[in-house]
């Protein structure tokens, strides 16, 4: 079983925040698996389902960015998960809205959310998908950065954002991390120099 975590905060004043393009993220992948993420437990919202041969857990905490690692442990305890089964998708802030990266394992940089899971699981080793939501300008405005909405520009391109999210969770389980970090971080790197070009 893998358990897929998208991180934000709960509340309708975040609701389309860059900091909760996480909780976006697995409301797409709900929709396309067909389920609903109304259950209460693990301290978020959850249910399960199915997605080629492999059976999911789709959680989005409710305790607020900085302690997302308490649902995390909770979950993963309940249904006795194996940490490189777990891949959770967060807002990155070093990454334009445009790029996705996947990341194998290693330190926070900085997120707090990230640094939770770390910090309650015992360990960094779990798949990450980093959704770009750009840089403030003014380094003092970051927390009202990630917690501000998109501009009209941005939210166009958001619904392309969160499908390619989604596709690399789906190329994660199906191929496993390493594979898909090869081809999605490859081809997103390609089509951002397209972009920009």
């Amino acid at each position: 079983m893998f358990l897929i975590a998208g991180l934000g905060n709960p509340g309708k004043e975040y609701e389309n925040t860059r900091h909760n393009v996480g909780f976006l993220t697995i409301d797409k992948i709900a929709e396309d698996i067909g389920v609903k993420i109304t259950k209460k437990g693990f301290q978020g919202l959850y249910n399960l389902g199915q997605f080629e041969e492999s059976k999911i857990l789709l959680l989005k905490p409710q305790t607020y960015m900085n302690n997302s690692g308490n649902a995390l442990r909770e979950a993963r305890e309940f249904y006795k998960i194996d940490t490189d089964k777990i891949i959770v998708i967060h807002d990155e802030m070093d990454l334009p809205l445009q790029r996705i990266k996947l990341k194998k394992d290693g330190g926070s940089a900085g997120h707090n959310g990230i640094k939770s899971i770390i910090q309650n699981i015992g360990s960094d080793d779990f798949a990450r998908v980093r959704v770009g939501v750009g840089k403030p300008y003014d380094k003092n405005n970051v927390i009202k950065h990630v917690l501000s909405g998109f501009s009209k520009e941005e939210r166009q391109q958001l619904p392309e954002v969160i499908e390619s999210a989604r596709d690399s969770v789906f190329a994660i389980i199906i191929n496993g991390i390493e594979k898909a970090m090869n081809e999605f971080n490859i081809r997103a790197e390609k089509n951002f120099e397209n972009d920009e070009g």
